[in-house]
C-alpha cells in the first residue's frame, strides 16, 4: 500500500529511511480527515488503527508511537519497546526500529550521522525548544543531541558530524506568540531575536525553524537541513497537505496528527 508523504532530502547513508507522512491516504473523517494517527485527539480509535496499520505496511517497518508532553526526556528504543512511554524524543541503533514523532504544527527534528550507526527524532515546540522547566540550555534539541554524542557505536563523533533534518511546522507568518515567550528565548540566546517579527501590541510572528536551527548551530551542529521557513514547509499554511492544530482546533474542535519517522534499514 502507499501512503503519500515526503521523503527528506539529505545525504544520508543508504542505510537510512526517513519518511514524513501527511493528511493525505487514511480513513479518518473530518476533522481528522483522513490520515490521523494520534490517538489522542478524539478520534475514533478503529481509524486510527487503521491510518497506523496503512503507515507501518507502507514503510514495511511498525512505527514506535510516544506520549509526547513537550518536555526534553529522550527514550533509548530497541525492538522491545512498547508504544506509548512519554517522551518527546528516541533513539536507536537497532535496525527496523522506528524512531517516531507526531506533530500538527510543532518541529519534527531527525538526527542521523554520516556512517548511519544511529538514527534519532525529537518533537520540538517552543517549549520543548526553550527547555521550558528545565535547566538553561537543556531543549529537547540540546538533550537529543548529548544522547547521539554518546553513542558507543560512533566512538570520538563531534556535533560538527552529525546531520539534521527540519521537517514541516507552523511557519513564521502563522506563529503568533506572547512578548514572554520570546523573552524566554532572548534571555538564554541574543541571536534568537532575529526569530521574532513584531505583529500586535505584546506578541510576535515566530519562526520556530530558525530558532532550531539557531539553537542546534550554536550546539556545534553543522549540518542542517528542510525547513527553510518558507511557505511549502508551514503547516498552517497548507491546508490539503497537512493537520494544523492552531488552524483547525478552535474552528472544527480537533484536528489530527502526522508522523515524521526515521529507521535503519534491515537489510
Amino acid at each position: 500500500m502507499t501512503v503519500p508523504g515526503w521523503v527528506p532530502e539529505w545525504p544520508v547513508a543508504s542505510r537510512v529511511k526517513a519518511f514524513l507522512s501527511t493528511r493525505q491516504g487514511g480513513v479518518s473523517l473530518a476533522p481528522w480527515q483522513s490520515l490521523n494517527l494520534g490517538d489522542h485527539v478524539g478520534d475514533m480509535p478503529a481509524h486510527v488503527a487503521a491510518n497506523r496499520g496503512r503507515l507501518a505496511q507502507a514503510l514495511g517497518v511498525a512505527p514506535v508511537f510516544l506520549q509526547q508532553v513537550h518536555g526534553n526526556e529522550v527514550l533509548d528504543m530497541d525492538a522491545s519497546t512498547a508504544q506509548g512511554l512519554t517522551a518527546d524524543a528516541c533513539w536507536t541503533a537497532q535496525p527496523g526500529v522506528v524512531c517516531t514523532i507526531m506533530v500538527a504544527d510543532c518541529l519534527p527534528v531527525l538526527f542521523t550521522e554520516p556512517s548511519g550507526t544511529w538514527v534519532a527524532a525529537a518533537h520540538a515546540g517552543w517549549r520543548g525548544l526553550a527547555g521550558w522547566g528545565a535547566p538553561a540550555g537543556q531543549g529537547v534539541l540540546e538533550a537529543t543531541l548529548a544522547r547521539c554524542l554518546r553513542s558507543s557505536a560512533t566512538p570520538g563523533l563531534r556535533a560538527a558530524d552529525v546531520q539534521v533534518w527540519l521537517g514541516p511546522c507552523i511557519g513564521p507568518q502563522a506563529f503568533e506568540v506572547g512578548a514572554e515567550v520570546r523573552a524566554i528565548f532572548c534571555a538564554d540566546d541574543p541571536d534568537a531575536a532575529a526569530a521574532f517579527t513584531p505583529h500586535q501590541a505584546h506578541t510576535y510572528w515566530a519562526d520556530l525553524a530558525l530558532l532550531a536551527r539557531l539553537r542546534l548551530q550554536r550546539a556545534g551542529v553543522t549540518s542542517i537541513y528542510g525547513n527553510d521557513g518558507s511557505a511549502r514547509w508551514c503547516t498552517h499554511r497548507q491546508a490539503s497537505l497537512f493537520f494544523s492544530h492552531r488552524r483547525d482546533a478552535a474552528k472544527l474542535g480537533s484536528t489530527g496528527r502526522m508522523a515524521a519517522c526515521i529507521w535503519l534499514d534491515q537489510g
